[in-house]
């Protein structure tokens, strides 16, 4: 059995990493961003698939945590409804075809031929899009 916890990260932030698209790979990425550029301190990324579980330690960094983002790649909007019904409050829900007008695209769209390196499908420029979203949202600017 792990040690108690006793300090969480002031956010915490739940990703939709949706493997299958290029919005589902820049949600992940970009929170990694966010999370290298802000600190430990300040964010952390939660684990999405704890919370239907009902994980105690997921819950107790949440209640500790100031607030928690997410971050979805498209209008299915997972990860928020997943926290959602896990009973935990959002304080920002950033959707990438909403608030950053991006297209999603498959990643399997090039099965049938020649499929490119997996990069080649994400937009850095992207990426440094939804960091600074979500770095707002963190942050307070938003």
């Amino acid at each position: 059995m792990s040690e108690p916890i006793k300090k969480s990260h002031e956010a915490i932030i739940f990703a939709c990493f949706g493997g299958l698209s290029n919005t589902g790979i820049i949600t992940g990425l970009a929170s990694i961003e966010a999370v290298k550029e802000l600190g430990l301190k300040k964010a952390g990324i939660g684990c999405l698939p704890s919370v239907p579980i009902n994980n105690p330690t997921i819950f107790e960094k949440v209640k500790m945590a100031k607030k928690v983002i997410t971050v979805d790649g498209c209008p299915f909007e997972c990860s928020r409804k997943v926290v959602e019904a896990g009973g935990i409050k959002i304080a920002r829900s950033i959707v990438l075809t909403r608030d950053i007008q991006m297209i999603k695209r498959s990643l399997a769209r090039d099965l049938d031929g020649n499929p490119l390196p997996l990069m080649d499908y994400i937009d850095p420029e992207d990426v440094k899009k939804v960091k600074q979203a979500i770095i707002r949202a963190v942050t307070g600017e938003d």
